[in-house]
């Protein structure tokens, strides 16, 4: 029986969705063998946006489909992720329910397509309309506490594209060549859906693409005029590109080859240098000591929410205080490699305190407040100088991801011989 047009895109899409909620991947390495069968682009594409629907929706969608059972699916019954499916292509992506039909019963062949087909059915003939902002899972409200809503509230559609510049003084002529708008000198931003690879500019290596928020910890460092940098946990590489540009002799460090490989593609296109270090952090044992040190840690991640919703799911205390330990032991070493006077600079892309605030909080160097003048506008720094951003700030325009970034100075003094 030949399948309708658009079948393969659904069944990846169901693939995907398991293994993220039963097997515990993230999107990103579940999606390669999830798509291998498919070839289109455009499929591969709308797979990951039905994926990502149904896991930033998932508790609304799970309330829609119990009002319209007698008896409540369980929750990890096949026919349930088929309906979250055609929920999420319905409601979120626009697609007319008699194509949601035609290739979603399919999916249940030998099950109950009827059950199925009966409960879209009585869901299409209600108005129905999604809160304004996703239902957390109770654990992720929980941990967030009166942060919870704003944050739910710019996790409701997926982020704009967002461009860092190898130029600044460049922004204005290129923010004109892509219709982009800037909220910062170097950083522009773009409508979510252009194909980078088309852009203008990007075989140019005039940009990279990199959130706003992660734009921010490398320009905590400023100029470089020649001195030295470590970036740790570089790949792939956006922090490094932003201090080579600004000036640095940039070691960058990571352990992961293929993501250093994605490194070495964006300095070769963008024409920018920096040394190339495979290691890993907690063995490896610098020549010399850097006048600035920029550790992006491993982290929960929980922050980039908006275009990796697996995290709501994914994340728990376990993975939490694994990834607390590691980064205190990322911490130590980095202290030790500054110079007398270098700057320490530590961020994350987590929301939970415990990885941002709590670690910055033991950390034995001269605090380095963050200014509001060094941020864009309408983020503030905290209290004690650090920088907590989320992806319920700015919300006009178009928000932001979530990260913790805190700065320190090392004690002046005579380097060790």
């Amino acid at each position: 029986m030949a399948m309708p047009p658009g079948f393969p895109a659904r069944r990846s899409a169901l693939r995907l969705l398991d293994a993220v909620l039963r097997r515990g991947e993230t999107l990103d390495i579940a999606f390669g063998s999830a798509t291998g069968d498919v070839r289109r682009f455009e499929d591969k594409a709308l797979t990951r946006a039905i994926a990502s629907e149904v896991l930033r929706w998932l508790g609304d969608f799970d309330a829609l489909i119990d009002s319209a059972t007698k008896q409540n699916l369980p929750p990890d019954a096949k026919a349930r992720m088929v309906l979250r499916m055609m929920l999420a292509q319905w409601l979120r992506l626009d697609t007319p329910p008699h194509a949601v039909l035609a290739t979603g019963l399919p999916l249940l062949a030998g099950g109950p397509r009827r059950l199925a087909h009966g409960v879209f059915s009585t869901l299409e003939k209600r108005e129905l309309l999604l809160p304004d902002r996703p239902t957390l899972p109770t654990s992720v409200a929980e941990r967030w506490g009166d942060r919870a809503e704003p944050i739910a509230a710019g996790l409701a559609n997926p982020p704009p594209l967002d461009l860092s510049l190898r130029d600044p003084a460049r922004t204005a002529d290129l923010a004109n060549q892509l219709a982009a708008d800037s909220l910062m000198p170097g950083q522009l931003r773009l409508p979510r859906g252009a194909s980078v690879e088309k852009l203008p500019g990007f075989a140019e290596g005039e940009w990279w693409v990199q959130d706003l928020a992660a734009s921010l910890p490398a320009r905590l460092l400023g100029s470089g005029e020649g001195r030295h940098a470590l970036d740790l946990c570089a790949a792939p590489g956006g922090k490094t590109l932003q201090l080579a540009a600004a000036g640095w002799q940039v070691t960058a460090l990571d352990i992961s080859k293929r993501r250093l490989e994605l490194l070495r593609d964006n300095l070769k296109r963008t024409g920018l240098k920096a040394g190339i270090v495979r290691a890993d952090v907690l063995t490896w044992e610098p020549k010399h000591s850097f006048d600035a040190i920029l550790l992006d840690a491993p982290c929960t991640s929980t922050g980039t929410a908006r275009r990796h919703p697996d995290v709501l799911h994914r994340i728990g205390s376990r993975q939490i205080e694994e990834m607390v330990e590691l980064q205190a032991a990322l911490l130590e070493r980095a202290v030790a490699w500054l110079k007398p006077g270098g700057t320490l600079v530590y961020a994350v892309c987590s929301l939970e305190r415990e990885e941002g605030e709590e670690q910055a909080a033991k950390v034995d160097l001269t605090p380095v407040p963050i200014s509001a003048d060094e941020l864009p506008a309408g983020l503030t720094p905290t209290g004690e100088g650090w920088l907590r951003t989320d992806p319920g700030m700015l919300p006009e325009l178009g928000g932001l991801d979530g990260f913790f970034v805190a700065r320190w100075q090392a004690p002046a003094g005579e380097e060790p011989v």
